[in-house]
């Protein structure tokens, strides 16, 4: 489902949007399983909405320096950094109408943000600060596109040695391959029937958690599932997460974090949580959801409890632990912090 489709389809109205759910102002609730719960900030954000609003708090990402950068579509600041506290130190970018995609990366010490624009069909590298480094068009030499309207990227993933990797999340589904001077060098994924196919390709990372086999995570988020790939793209596993309309993968230490938009059988009805998966991929915890329970598998579907979150999009692990959830479509409200207990 594409996301001018959700929207249209999607029963939440503007009223509904405004409204921040109850149980965050309750300082008592504790989310999560096992030995991931976390109790709730929901006021962390000490930005001012009338000098620095937001629209979809898509991304978020924490620079060496320790800030806490957001992304956002709303042109009037499209990042916006914070401390860890919630104290609003700067704010840039007017240029980016369809903000999507921030990932970072540390290139020689230096770091480096790469930006996916799905209303420019562009891919942009970035200084911290909002310097245009490099602009990766739609790839018109992988033969697939005959146009940039085609291509609509969601995100990005950069390997230890620069490699980039596209997810075309909006467009066709194809993963898109780079050197690190953005020179074309394959795809795969792409939709069709196979297990190596993916549909709604919404996140990707590097997974470097088993150092002798690096591989990409990749969300097939219509399809409940992560799946993955080696650094050649040749397809690995599926790892199945049924009901969980799953953003982006994000790894901290030897766990995957991950948004949950929505369950499959509540589209459309502010039903998102945040999972979090173990070093075998197993969820040990689920955020405002339900409990996770092997039994060979996991249940037919797993879903929200808690009324903690409306349309979670992302999560960024602090070094200390803490969880940052910014939210598309969820009234133009700021990030949430978690606080592990």
């Amino acid at each position: 489902m594409k996301r001018r489709d959700f929207l249209l389809n999607s029963s939440l109205g503007l009223a509904g949007a405004m409204l921040v759910p109850d149980i965050l102002s309750k300082t008592d609730t504790i989310l999560g399983h096992n030995n991931k719960r976390y109790s709730i900030n929901s006021r962390w954000s000490q930005a001012d909405v009338s000098q620095y609003p937001v629209n979809d708090c898509h991304e978020m990402v924490q620079d060496q320096k320790g800030r806490i950068l957001l992304l956002t579509n709303e042109t009037r600041n499209n990042v916006i950094i914070y401390d860890k506290n919630g104290k609003l130190l700067d704010a840039w970018g007017t240029e980016y109408p369809g903000a999507h995609g921030l990932t970072l990366f540390n290139e020689n010490g230096t770091d480096v943000l790469f930006i996916c624009d799905n209303t420019r069909h562009q891919v942009i590298k970035a200084t911290i600060d909002g310097r245009v480094l490099m602009t990766l068009d739609y790839p018109k030499e992988s033969g697939m596109y005959s146009k940039p309207e085609e291509y609509i990227p969601t995100e990005t993933a950069i390997t230890p040695n620069g490699d980039i990797y596209v997810s075309d999340g909006y467009g066709k589904d194809l993963i898109l391959h780079y050197d690190p001077q953005g020179r074309y060098i394959r795809h795969f994924g792409g939709r069709g029937d196979g297990a190596e196919n993916l549909l709604n390709a919404h996140g990707i990372c590097v997974d470097l958690r088993d150092k002798t086999r690096p591989c990409l995570m990749v969300s097939s988020r219509q399809e409940n599932a992560f799946k993955r790939y080696d650094l050649a793209g040749n397809y690995l596993q599926t790892i199945a997460l049924p009901g969980a309309w799953v953003c982006r993968p994000v790894i901290k230490g030897d766990y995957l974090y991950a948004a949950v938009l929505q369950s499959e059988s509540r589209q459309g009805h502010q039903s998102g949580f945040v999972t979090i998966l173990d070093q075998q991929n197993r969820v040990v915890s689920n955020l405002a959801g339900s409990t996770p329970s092997y039994s060979g598998a996991l249940p037919d579907e797993m879903y929200q409890t808690i009324k903690a979150f409306q349309y979670p999009h992302d999560v960024c692990v602090d070094d200390e632990e803490n969880l940052y959830v910014a939210q598309w479509n969820s009234g133009k409200t700021y990030p949430i912090k978690l606080e592990p207990v």
